[in-house]
Formats: structure tokens, C-alpha cells, sequence
């Protein structure tokens, strides 16, 4: 719900972004990977952004439903969605590394509950937070304003997750508001939208990075 965020969640889900004109600005340095595995001419990271990006343009409506073969329409879905649509810019198929982890370590998949169900399975947050847990690279929580040391720590393609009363999931983008912030793109009622990662009040649970 609405009630998770800060003011201004409203402008940024329909693609306005205000800041204040007059707020100091900091430049946080690139340092996001630049390999380009599917050798496109685009860095891997900017790749996953451009194809979560393509959620938010669509203006993916937010829909919770179950579906054979596990895989929503192109018009619907839910934040997990966001996760393997976005890993698809580079070429990795989410949903059969899941499958594959959770045959192999069931009981380390609580959310499975010792019943595996690859149709649902690999779009569940807790099963994605524990698959990321076991292979990514784990990095910071703290996200603090104007602070260039530890927003360089936040980069493009990385994936943040939320467990704490709201189970929510987002890939963080090359955009960033004035005080050095990046933006989240991420799906949420109604639906997809590209928003300041301080929006969000529900502590981050987690940060991880692909490892290219």
C-alpha cells in the first residue's frame, strides 16, 4: 500500500520527479562493472536497468496471480516480476537457477515448505532473498544522503530487498536524485514505476549485486 512511502510517491510513480531547485547536488562516481556479456555495446548492469525500465514504460499493471508454467503475461505481474525481466537483459534465466538451487537445497527455501512448485516458486520474495543470499554479492544496507563514499556503493543493476512487515523486492537504477540517492525501479499497486530509493520507509532488508 501507499502507506509505505514518503510524500511524493505519487508524482514519482506517474513519471513526475520534483526536487527542489536549489538543493546541492553531488556527482557519485560510476563504478558499476563493464562487462558486457551479451556483447551489445552496453555495460551488463545498465543492461538489467534497461530492461527492468521497459516494466515502468509498459506501465506493467500490478497483478498477484498464479500461473501455469509460472511466467505472467508481458502486461502483468508483481515486483519479483521486475527481478527476472530485468536479469533477462543479460541473458540469465532467474527462473531455472531458482528451480535448479531449490531442488538441490530444499530445506534452506522455507517459503517452499519442502514442496517445491516451480510455478510460483522463483516469483516469491523469500525465495528470492535466500537464493541471493547463497549467490550474490552482499552489500551494504546503509543509505545515507550526500554522502559519496557510501552512495558509490549503490549502483546500477543492483537488487534491494524488503522483508520487514512488507516483502518487496526492486533493481536499482542509473538515475539519482540531487543528494546522491538512486532511484528504484520496482512494481507496487497499481503499478510499475521508477521511484527515489528513499521513498520507501520499510527498512532494507538487503543489498546485493550481481556477480559479473
Amino acid at each position: 500500500g501507499l502507506f509505505f512511502f514518503r510524500n511524493g510517491i505519487i508524482l514519482d510513480t506517474i513519471g513526475l520527479h520534483f526536487e527542489l531547485p536549489f538543493t546541492k547536488k553531488v556527482n557519485i562516481p560510476d563504478t558499476y562493472s563493464t562487462v558486457d556479456r551479451n556483447q551489445n555495446g552496453i555495460a551488463d548492469p545498465l543492461d538489467i536497468v534497461y530492461a527492468a525500465r521497459t516494466e515502468v514504460e509498459n506501465r506493467t499493471r500490478y497483478e498477484s496471480n498464479y500461473y501455469s508454467g509460472g511466467f505472467p503475461p508481458d502486461d502483468e505481474g508483481v515486483c519479483t516480476d521486475v527481478i527476472w525481466r530485468g536479469l533477462n537483459g543479460i541473458n540469465i534465466d532467474l527462473k531455472s537457477l531458482m528451480d535448479a538451487d531449490i531442488a538441490s537445497f530444499i530445506d534452506l527455501y522455507p517459503r517452499v515448505g519442502g514442496n517445491p512448485d516451480p510455478n510460483i516458486d522463483f516469483r516469491r520474495v523469500p525465495n528470492q532473498y535466500v537464493y541471493f543470499e547463497r549467490n550474490l554479492e552482499v552489500l551494504t544496507t546503509e543509505l545515507n544522503p550526500y554522502d559519496v563514499e557510501n552512495l558509490q556503493q549503490w549502483q546500477p543493476g543492483d537488487i534491494v530487498v524488503f522483508l520487514d512487515g512488507f516483502h518487496h523486492v526492486g533493481i536499482i537504477s542509473e538515475r539519482r536524485s540531487r543528494n546522491g540517492i538512486p532511484y528504484i525501479i520496482h512494481n507496487t499497486p497499481p503499478f510499475a514505476a521508477e521511484i527515489s530509493l528513499s521513498s520507501i520507509t520499510t527498512p532494507i532488508a538487503s543489498h546485493y549485486r550481481w556477480k559479473y
